[in-house]
């Protein structure tokens, strides 16, 4: 066993998530001999490129954890209910990218930066639930402001990129902004409402009594869990853009204390997380900018005094590919791995809160 790479399983290696897992893992030299790709039936046999050669995927079955320490589920809730006890039993530290396990008892929620600190990542045969990845996008940028300022209500609005409906959701913008280029009227290939030339609603359920869909409700708890309040008020709404890659959201925070602009930028600009714009520049965050990148890109600060308190707004885009799934899992492994190997919370420096109390 390697001290500086553990053998990792990818499951669901050919999906957008799982291959952009790969190719983190490949720009980190982390090597091949060390990676077991997974799939689907269908996907088994199928060989993927990986540095100067390719790994073949196989089929994702209980057996196939032998000798795996840690396993990045990059697949669907199905699957990650079927499987991840399973690994988790043979003393696999699995960290999930699904929803399957998000909200239980006793598995954590982690952002590494936001509350990385109060997991105990010792523990070998442990499920830990990736989150919603406009959580990770939203609580990155907030998590500095509410540790030092502290969150009454935060009311966000999402535009959400296609990718984050997997290839399928890129296969349909692409498709359909071909059919639109031609001359021919927009329709729906994949999402309930045609995705070229449009903005909708979220497609996830409705749910009937509170009128939120899936992802907002998402949004709700996974919050509240990972900052530990279950109290905070918080208004989302969730909708897609004809974006391929790369989450934006327009979140407006109202704060417990006040606080200055420059306070603000103060301590986002010490989150190792955040590429901090300056919110009187000639520019701002765009998709096309953050694609690709490792840290939420937050600009257009703004901060207004009232008399139920002080609210900060914000524009913020984020990778929901990288920081926003694959990226977060594997800095959840890096800390599972260094803290095994060092005993200590030493390993947890690097995503430890950057900011300093204002």
């Amino acid at each position: 066993m390697s001290e500086h790479h553990y053998r990792v399983a990818i499951v669901g290696a050919t999906g957008v998530v799982g291959r952009e897992a790969l190719k983190i893992l490949e720009d980190r030299g982390h090597p091949t001999h060390q990676i077991v790709a997974m799939g689907s039936d269908r996907s088994s046999g199928t060989p993927i490129p990986y540095a100067d050669g390719e790994i073949s995927v196989t089929r994702a079955v209980p057996d196939a954890f032998v000798d795996v320490e840690i396993a990045l589920f990059c697949a669907d809730s199905t699957t990650a209910r079927e499987l991840a006890p399973a690994a988790a039993a043979q003393g696999v530290t699995v960290i999930d990218n699904s929803s399957a396990f998000r909200m239980g008892a006793g598995i954590p929620l982690v952002i590494p930066e936001v509350n990385g600190r109060g997991v105990d990542f010792s523990r070998s045969g442990q499920i830990i639930a990736n989150p919603n990845c406009s959580t990770i996008i939203m609580l990155v940028a907030l998590g500095p402001i509410h540790r030092a300022f502290g969150l009454k209500q935060v009311v966000v609005s999402t535009y959400q990129a296609v990718s984050g409906a997997g290839r399928s959701g890129i296969v349909a913008l692409r498709g359909e902004t071909a059919s639109v280029a031609a001359g021919h009227r927009p329709a729906p290939s994949h999402f309930p409402e045609p995705c070229a030339m449009n903005v909708f609603t979220h497609e996830s359920d409705l749910d009937p009594h509170s009128g939120l869909n899936g992802e907002e409700l998402k949004m709700i708890h996974e919050s509240r869990k990972i900052l530990g309040d279950s109290q905070l008020r918080i208004l989302p709404t969730c909708v897609r853009v004809p974006v391929e890659r790369v989450h934006s959201q327009s979140i407006t925070a109202r704060l417990h204390r006040h606080a200055t602009p420059e306070a603000i930028e103060s301590v986002l600009g010490e989150s190792s997380a955040i590429d901090l714009w300056p919110r009187n520049g000639p520019r701002h965050p765009t998709p096309l900018v953050a694609a690709g990148t490792d840290r939420v890109s937050v600009g257009r600060v703004r901060v207004e005094s009232t008399d139920q308190g002080c609210d900060v707004s914000l524009w913020v885009c984020g990778d929901q590919l990288r920081k926003g799934a694959a990226l977060n899992a594997i800095q959840v492994a890096d800390l599972v791995w260094s803290r095994r190997l060092s005993g200590s919370d030493a390993s947890l420096a690097r995503f430890a809160p950057q900011t300093k109390q204002v």
